[in-house]
């Protein structure tokens, strides 16, 4: 058996996640690096102020670490960890290439140039059941518009102007697809967030990473990477999302478990779109992780 773990990305977030885990001195040892107001806002909302970009990403991150650290102390690790977005940056700290402290200071500088870096009138819309042939090509004459995540061969999302996602899904309706605006703040994983980048790659020059010690499969190029982790980090924000690919590539590299960890069960959805044969399973409770622990030990 080959494990390989998922960190979920921003969006998942629910107030209470993690909770019930906040007396494990596994979780603790994460959750207690999270500022006070954030712990509280995790547990007890509300709803509004989670789900701020500049509280979630932090908030994220510590729950799925601290629920990925549980899930370590009863015996169940991973070969390869990789996570949608701001999951990497978890699959990053549990891999102990960035310190508990630095990934929870870079992603709240992370979750602040995004939010200032948007312009109005930008978004994302998701596309069912298309192959992203079709909407490469649907898309190559419209400006500002670009593919922000390979999800699975049944969802891919575009993500550049309102005026030119609306003339997208006009086009690809004519065709026969379905599609859905997304409720976010703005084009992520464009490139109007080019300047952001920079930005960031200038908070990353002053942060220490060491090489992980579990095979991390970066999402702007869906494979394992020796390049410097702060170059793709930077292209991440601006780039698409290449997380079908990566898990193929894991796939064909041996991994036949996936274990997605922390809030949601968006990963696990997608992955079953791509390979329904492989074992996924979902962490995020005492129950879900004591399920996993003894099927996976049986």
């Amino acid at each position: 058996m080959k494990i390989a773990f998922l960190f979920a990305g921003q969006g998942a977030q629910y107030v209470g996640m993690g909770q019930e885990l906040s007396n494990s001195s596994a979780f603790k040892g994460v959750f207690e690096y999270l500022p006070s107001n954030l712990q509280k806002i995790c547990f007890e909302g509300p709803t509004e102020d989670l789900n701020n970009t500049l509280n979630a990403q932090p908030c994220i991150v510590a729950v799925s670490l601290g629920i990925a650290k549980v899930l370590k102390s009863k015996g169940v690790d991973c070969e390869y960890a990789a996570g949608l977005s701001l999951g990497e940056y978890t699959a990053l700290a549990y891999s102990e290439a960035i310190s508990v402290k630095d990934v929870l200071e870079l992603v709240r500088k992370r979750s602040e140039i995004m939010s200032n870096a948007v312009p109005k009138n930008t978004g994302m819309a998701a596309i069912f059941n298309c192959e992203a042939e079709i909407i490469e090509n649907v898309i190559k004459d419209i400006e500002n518009l670009e593919i922000a995540n390979y999800n699975s061969p049944k969802q891919i999302v575009i993500t550049g102007s309102m005026n030119s996602i609306d003339e997208a899904i006009l086009k690809l309706k004519d065709l026969g697809y379905k599609s859905k605006k997304l409720n976010v703040s703005g084009a992520f994983h464009s490139s109007y967030l080019k300047n952001a980048s920079e930005e960031l790659f200038s908070v990353l020059k002053d942060v220490e990473f060491k090489e992980p010690n579990k095979k991390i499969v970066f999402n702007t190029v869906g494979k394992t990477s020796d390049e410097d982790v702060k170059i793709l980090l930077k292209n991440q924000i601006k780039s698409g999302v290449k997380f079908m690919q990566s898990i193929e590539f894991m796939i064909e590299n041996g991994v036949d478990t996936f274990i997605e960890i922390g809030p949601g069960k968006v990963l696990s959805g997608l992955v079953k779109q791509i390979n329904s044969e492989v074992n996924i399973y979902q962490v995020e409770s005492l129950e879900s992780i004591g399920k996993v622990v003894d099927l996976l030990n049986e």
